[in-house]
């Protein structure tokens, strides 16, 4: 690379900004709505002739002017966004990229995870990463044997928090399955830690015996973060999340035995529903078959965990006790739940479609 300088960006510098996303759109990407850290490179003039941004352990927003490229800069980025994330504690890192420039980022270290054709793929930089992942879930089935005839199925939830309408769909898959192995997303994108998420799930289904539970891991990928900043629209990005998603879910089953996944029936959420139509054509392909559950209704209402958000916000006890099992409720009403229901508090909106 030659002899530029490269420095962190503050996205509130108006100037920069500006230079970020024209030199985004020139190379048909735009500034992903999900950044903690952005660096460029400068020319002598202080023009930004190469950019990359970071959320969390993900690498984003990669690019290089065409006026410069053949120079080494994207390389210089991703070294500096890669000592970035070592400093503060990211050693497994990842990164989503058009199928056209995936050899670029595997001569510099990722390993390709998923491809989906013509929309994207998903590499990291350990080589047995995702290999590693499965085996440890295989690990799982010791307690639990399972033979040809055994009726093995999942779900996975954000749970964001655990609700009743939770308890219906998971009180029905176990009851129905020999095995459930219950996914619980484990990115720290929600309001509430998945500490706690984790901990009201395993509380609130700990009478079921048949299940096995399992945090999501890097490679189940919320909503919240997966990228959106070299497609074209917000359907084509939750698209592409559901069948990148699948993909890796496809391979979680066969290590599993898995051939049943259950899904809440969706009809708020636009993201969920594009989720669910893709998920019910695309698993049975697979040999997976896909049931979707109408959700728990409440006094003629759905529940949903957007809901349970707004009744907390508004310290709505009646409303809430009536949506969520005992352990939720009972955490809600204790002292270590104050910081959440603060930030809740100020959060604005917290109904999420």
């Amino acid at each position: 690379m030659s002899n530029y300088n490269i420095a962190k960006i503050f996205l509130s510098d108006k100037r920069s900004r500006q230079q970020i996303d024209s030199l985004l759109q020139h190379e048909g990407l735009h500034l992903d709505n999900n950044l903690d850290y952005t660096c460029g490179i400068y020319d002598d003039d202080m023009n930004i002739i190469a950019t990359g941004s970071c959320f969390g352990n993900t690498l984003r927003c990669l690019a290089v002017s065409s006026s410069h490229q053949g120079e080494g800069l994207l390389n210089g980025v991703i070294t500096h966004l890669i000592e970035f994330e070592h400093a503060r504690g990211n050693q497994h890192l990842f990164l989503y990229t058009k199928c056209n420039t995936a050899k670029f980022f595997s001569d510099l270290g990722f390993y390709e995870i998923i491809r989906i054709e013509d929309q994207v793929v998903f590499m990291e930089n350990r080589r047995k990463g995702f290999s590693d992942y499965l085996h440890a879930l295989s690990g799982s089935n010791q307690n639990h044997p399972v033979s040809q005839q055994s009726k093995v199925a999942a779900i996975v939830v954000n749970a964001n928090p655990f609700t009743l309408g939770h308890l219906y769909l998971v009180e029905k898959a176990a009851s129905e399955n020999d095995i459930l192995h219950l996914f619980i997303v484990s990115e720290d994108a929600s309001v509430i830690p998945f500490s706690i998420r984790k901990k009201l799930v395993i509380e609130g289904t700990s009478h079921l015996r048949n299940i096995i539970y399992h945090d999501s891991g890097p490679y189940i990928i919320s909503n919240a973060t997966f990228p959106s900043y070299f497609q074209k629209d917000e359907v084509t990005v939750i698209s592409s999340h559901a069948e990148l998603d699948l993909e890796i879910f496809k391979k979680i089953s066969s290590v599993l035995g898995i051939h049943r996944r259950y899904v809440g029936e969706e009809p708020l959420s636009q993201v969920t529903g594009i989720y669910n139509q893709i998920m019910h054509k695309k698993l049975p392909q697979a040999g997976i078959d896909c049931i979707v559950i109408p959700r728990k209704e409440v006094n003629g209402n759905i529940i949903s965990a957007s809901i349970v958000r707004k009744a907390l916000q508004d310290n709505a006890i009646n409303v809430l006790k009536n949506l969520v099992p005992e352990t939720t409720f009972r955490f809600f009403q204790s002292e270590e739940a104050l910081p959440i229901i603060r930030k809740l508090k100020n959060s604005g909106n917290v109904i999420h479609y």
